[in-house]
């Protein structure tokens, strides 16, 4: 007897989301939605966003010149807050190069859009005819998405957005103490409410799908959910999204922070990444069992799994949310069906319409770009030789932490996530398949960048202050 079909949840492919549109604007709009200036962004290694803002007359320029492009320091990279991390040169520039593919609506700042770039050399280097530069973390994801080709693999990725807003950054306060999905923490007439709103509104004026938002568990804290796009797009997005919520909050005086767990006493803020596997070749899909594609994508993503938090795990705070038993995915190498105590959760299961994978472990302190970049390329490494998946799926009520370990090799988990940034990073390093794909010269800055981060937020003894100063940052 055939399983009956208890499908649910919008069907998304990469077919109806390119059909939908990415939302963007094009160079020719621009004059007449009143624009002014420009925001050309780019994204550094500690997942800041800077940028240059351009008057519309000299961008429009600057388009028309034989490469289009402005100069950037080459200290972007190594940048940490006023601190150059070792190996950072002192000399010599790159270009930010406009990608106009991703220019949308600032509607926190009228009269202004924003644009994300390629970061290239302004020249080859010696012995080479490309400009195309290894440390660009869009460049690194594109160059991932354009190996998926050979499997004919696409994917769609959206983000849950989970923030706190604060009234007070010293000391660390948060707007209110509502509770999870309540509606006392959105009381009407409050200045949170009216905040949440106005993110609600900006995010679809600015041509990114919003799906809902909602009171989360810890004080003060709200979750905006974006829909899927394309793994690129769908960084971008997230950039732009966050940068919405953040000019939002300061417009009416408050702080957002992405910060992985202000408060201890509560629940973390994460960045959960939904991502679905799609090919023609793979297109029967069953209810009740994975697909060989979602099979071998996750086998691949399971088998990487300890190298990926040093880039969606990168500060020293990250590691303050990964516990076992507090939701957030648990430090066990495994995945289980709606099991939200394993670091991938199987969603939607019987669901053919939305069935998806959701990697817990990753917060807002990581650069988009180069978590999807790790998690793509893990997924395909399963793809590339159909790897065949040994670990079991451990369903609710089960979970890796409350089984034994004879209970666990049975299921096939014998490894542990870090347990803080330096494990992190060792895996970083000793992973084949990163050292493959990013190149040592990536992998060097990255780590002496992300090392640096580490101390300058670990700095301070009191817990307070370091608490203020994470909180700045992110």
């Amino acid at each position: 007897m055939a399983a009956k079909d208890f499908s649910h949840g919008v069907q998304y492919t990469p077919a109806n989301v390119a059909d939908v549109g990415l939302g963007t604007l094009k160079v020719e709009e621009l004059k007449e939605k009143g624009i002014s200036y420009v925001r050309v962004q780019w994204v550094d290694f500690t997942n800041i966003v800077r940028m240059r803002v351009v008057p519309l007359a000299y961008f429009l320029k600057v388009l028309e010149s034989k490469r289009p492009g402005f100069g950037v320091a080459k200290a972007t990279f190594g940048l940490v807050h006023l601190n150059m991390a070792p190996g950072t040169p002192a000399a010599g520039e790159y270009l930010l190069v406009p990608d106009l593919s991703t220019i949308r609506l600032c509607p926190y700042a009228p009269g202004h859009v924003s644009v994300l770039s390629w970061i290239e050399e302004k020249a080859p280097p010696p012995g080479s005819d490309s400009v195309e530069l290894d440390l660009c973390p869009r460049t690194i994801l594109k160059r991932v998405l354009e190996s998926a080709k050979e499997s004919e693999a696409k994917f769609l990725v959206g983000v849950e957005h989970e923030f706190v807003l604060l009234k007070s950054v010293d000391p660390v306060e948060p707007i209110n103490y509502g509770d999870w999905t309540t509606t006392g923490g959105l009381p009407s007439g409050s200045v949170e409410a009216t905040v949440l709103q106005e993110i609600a509104d900006s995010v679809q004026a600015s041509g990114i799908e919003l799906q809902l938002y909602h009171v989360e568990a810890a004080p003060g804290q709200f979750e905006v959910v974006t829909g899927p796009l394309p793994p690129l797009e769908a960084a971008d997005a997230v950039v732009h999204t966050r940068e919405i919520i953040t000019q939002t909050a300061a417009k009416h005086g408050l702080r957002a922070t992405f910060a992985p767990r202000p408060f201890m006493t509560s629940a973390g803020s994460a960045a959960h990444i939904h991502i679905s596997v799609h090919s023609p070749k793979d297109s029967q899909k069953v209810i009740g069992q994975l697909s060989p594609y979602e099979s071998s994508f996750l086998a691949g993503m399971l088998a990487h799994l300890p190298a990926i938090p040093a880039l969606t795990l990168p500060t020293p705070a990250s590691y303050k949310r990964m516990f076992d038993g507090a939701w957030s995915g648990g430090t066990y190498v495994s995945w289980g069906t709606e099991n939200r105590e394993c670091p991938i959760r199987l969603a939607n299961a019987d669901s053919l319409t939305s069935r998806r994978f959701e990697l817990r472990c990753s917060d807002a302190t990581a650069n988009p770009h180069l978590a999807l970049a790790g998690i793509v390329a893990a997924g395909l490494s399963g793809l590339k030789d159909m790897q065949p998946l040994t670990l079991k799926n451990v369903e609710s009520p089960l979970t890796p932490a409350t089984m034994d370990e004879g209970q666990r090799k049975v299921y096939g988990i014998t490894q542990r996530l870090p347990l803080d940034i330096a494990q992190a990073r060792q895996k970083l390093q000793n992973d084949e398949l990163f050292i493959k794909l990013f190149g040592t010269e990536f992998l060097e800055k990255y780590l002496s960048v992300n090392n640096m981060l580490g101390d300058i937020l670990t700095q301070d003894e009191d817990e307070a202050k370091a608490l203020t100063r994470l909180v700045r940052f992110y």
